[in-house]
C-alpha cells in the first residue's frame, strides 16, 4: 500500500466497515464526484475513494496467487522486536530444506498491513515471495506489529518504529542455519520504501535493497500531488481539484510545522469548521454525528504516524545507503509519481557517493505494479493480475546477480 492508501483505513471510524461495505464506503448511489468533493471538504485526501466502491471478493480473479501444496519450504515463524517489546508472526519460505540462500524481507507499505500485503483482494507480497523462493531466494514476510498473529499497538508506531520491526526481521534471519548472513537484503513496497533505507543506512547487514514505488521527495508534496492526479483521473472539475489541494495543504502545513499537540488539533478543528460544507447523511458511518466524525478525522491527522511522516526527508536518508539499491515504479502510479520520486532516489544515493544504483520505469503498470489503463485506485480491485510478471523477473534477476 502506498502512504496515501493508508487512509482508507485511518480516515474512517472503523476500517472493518469498510469490509463490510457498508456505511460511509458503500452507497451504490453516489457518483465518484459526490464521495469525493464531500470528503476533501473534511481535509482528506483524496485516495480514499479507492475504498468507496470495495469490490465483491466472490467476484475475483486471481490467477497469479499460489495455492499449496507448495514446492519449496513454508514455515510460519515468530520472532521478537526487543526494542518495542513485541513479537512479529509471519512466514519464512525457503528453496528446500538444505543449502543456505541469500534471503530478503518484505516491507509492507502503509496502513495496517498483513504478511501478504493483502489489500483489495489482492496478495502482491504472496505472489512476490512465491517467485523469489522458486528461483532460490528465501524470504521472510510478517504481519505488521498489531495485525494478524503479531502484538504491538499499529495506531500509535510511526515508520522509524517499524524500521525496528524490520531490524528485528534481518535479526531473525541472521539466526537462521539455512540463511546466508553476509547475503541478506530489503524489499521495501510504498512506505516499505521509506523503511527499507531507514534500515538500511543505520546496518552494515544489508547486502542490497529494492525499492517499489518508494517515496523519495517530500511528503507534503506528494500528497498534494497524488490528490491531483487521483481526482483529475476521475473526471473532478479543476475549480474542485485546486480547492480540495488548497485546503489539503493548509492541513499538511500545519501538521509540518507542528510542535504542540494540542495547538495542532485546535488548528486542524478551526481549519475543518471554514472549509466544511454539509455532510450528507449517508456519508457518516453508523451511529456517527457530524461532529464525532470531524474529531476523528482530526485524531488520524494528528496522530505520531501522521505527524513523523509530514516531517520526514528521505533524501537524507538516502544519502545514507551504501547498499546496492534497485529502484523501480509503474509509469501509471498516480499515487507515487514515478519520474520524480526515481530521479529524487538517484540523485539522494549519488550525493551520498553511492552509485550503485539502478532504476527503471515500466509502461502502463499502476501504483502495485499491474498492468492497468488509467492508473486510478477504482482499477485496483478489477484487475486480475496482482503484480507484473516483467517487474518479478527484474527483481529476481537483479538480486541473484548481487549475491553471486
Amino acid at each position: 500500500m502506498s502512504v496515501v492508501s493508508r487512509f482508507i483505513y485511518i480516515f474512517s471510524a472503523d476500517h472493518h466497515t469498510v469490509k463490510r461495505k457498508s456505511g460511509l464506503f458503500h452507497n451504490r448511489n453516489m457518483t465518484k464526484k459526490t464521495v469525493l468533493v464531500s470528503i476533501v471538504t473534511l481535509i482528506i485526501v483524496s485516495a480514499v475513494i479507492i475504498a468507496t466502491f470495495w469490490p465483491d471478493k466472490s467476484a475475483m480473479k486471481r490467477p497469479q496467487e499460489p495455492k499449496g501444496p507448495y514446492s519449496y519450504v513454508n514455515e510460519e515463524v515468530k520472532f521478537q522486536n526487543t526494542k518495542a517489546n513485541i513479537t512479529l508472526a509471519g512466514t519464512l519460505t525457503l528453496p528446500s530444506k538444505g543449502g543456505k540462500y541469500p534471503a530478503v524481507v518484505l516491507i509492507t507499505g502503509s496502513g495496517a498491513q498483513n504478511r501478504d500485503e493483502e489489500v483489495l483482494g489482492h496478495k502482491p507480497f504472496l505472489v512476490i515471495a512465491d517467485h523469489l523462493t522458486k528461483n532460490g531466494i528465501a524470504v521472510l514476510r510478517f504481519d505488521d506489529r498489531g495485525v494478524g498473529q503479531s502484538s504491538g499497538n499499529f495506531k500509535t508506531a510511526t515508520s522509524l518504529d517499524f524500521s525496528t520491526d524490520v531490524e528485528s526481521a534481518v535479526a531473525y534471519l541472521q539466526t537462521r542455519k539455512e540463511i546466508d548472513k553476509s547475503r541478506i537484503g530489503l524489499i521495501g513496497h510504498s512506505e516499505g520504501g521509506l523503511v527499507a533505507p531507514l534500515v538500511a543506512s543505520g546496518s552494515d547487514n544489508i547486502r542490497f535493497m529494492v525499492l517499489l514505488a518508494a517515496p523519495a521527495i517530500d511528503l507534503g508534496k506528494l500528497l498534494l500531488k497524488q490528490d491531483e492526479l487521483i481526482a483529475r483521473s476521475l473526471g473532478i472539475s479543476e475549480p474542485e481539484i485546486q480547492k480540495m489541494k488548497n485546503t489539503n495543504a493548509s492541513a499538511y502545513s500545519l501538521i509540518a510545522k507542528s510542535t504542540d499537540l494540542k495547538v495542532l488539533r485546535n488548528d486542524l478543528a478551526k481549519l475543518a469548521k471554514k472549509e466544511i460544507l454539509e455532510i450528507p447523511p449517508q456519508l457518516l458511518p453508523p451511529k456517527m454525528t457530524k461532529e464525532e466524525f470531524i474529531a476523528t478525522q482530526i485524531d488520524n491527522l494528528s496522530s505520531p504516524w501522521f505527524q513523523y511522516v509530514m516531517k520526514y526527508n528521505p533524501g537524507k536518508t538516502l544519502e545514507k545507503v551504501r547498499c546496492p539499491v534497485l529502484a523501480l515504479n509503474g509509469e501509471k502510479d498516480l499515487q507515487v509519481t514515478s519520474k520524480e520520486n526515481l530521479s529524487a532516489i538517484t540523485r539522494a544515493l549519488k550525493d551520498g557517493g553511492n552509485s550503485n544504483i539502478i532504476t527503471k520505469e515500466f509502461p502502463n503498470l499502476n501504483h502495485f505494479f499491474q498492468e492497468c489503463e488509467t492508473g486510478s485506485p477504482l482499477e485496483y480491485a478489477k484487475i486480475e493480475q496482482t503484480f507484473s510478471p516483467k517487474v518479478l523477473t527484474e527483481i529476481s534477476t537483479w538480486i541473484l546477480a548481487q549475491v553471486r
